[in-house]
């Protein structure tokens, strides 16, 4: 097995439509071809989340492409997917989720010593003046990069 994490995916959308309260991560159930596909990076985060459903996580929406090899035996690109987690990460989870305008997010799919693994993100939307004061302070980081560099102050 490979060591280290090598990153699959990540739902950058994620970052700027909802503020990130909590990360945690979880294992997923998936069948041979998903992890094939998985392997050769054909997976979608966007549009996916996690719901608790008669005290389990699934993963809603992920989209992972059929392996082109798989004759057969190939996988529903759409389907969701159990994830892995411990009886007491999911009571904790599900408190959380219980509050108004918290959601579960996937933020980044990886593989983990060659284990498929998902970054879950306990999420709560922003509104859409946040949205604007955030790329407002990236423009104004941006503008003072240049500054620095145009009149090299250090």
């Amino acid at each position: 097995m490979g060591e280290g994490i090598k990153i699959i995916t990540s739902n950058k959308k994620a970052y700027h439509d909802y503020q990130i309260l909590e990360k945690i991560e979880a294992g997923l159930v998936l069948t041979g071809t998903e992890v094939k596909s998985l392997r050769e990076g054909r997976c979608n985060l966007k549009d996916s989340y996690a719901r608790i459903r008669d005290g389990e996580v699934w993963l809603i929406g992920m989209h992972i492409s059929p392996y082109k090899n798989a004759g057969y035996a190939s996988h529903d690109p759409e389907r969701d997917r159990k994830l892995l987690l411990h009886r007491d990460e999911i009571r904790r989870l599900h408190r959380k989720v219980q509050e108004k305008g918290v959601t579960l997010v996937p933020l980044r799919l990886y593989f983990k010593n060659g284990w498929a693994k998902v970054e879950l993100g306990v999420a709560a939307g922003k509104r859409k003046y946040d949205k604007r004061q955030e790329i407002a302070r990236r423009e104004q980081e941006r503008d003072m990069k240049r500054m620095e560099k145009k009149y090299r102050i250090k």
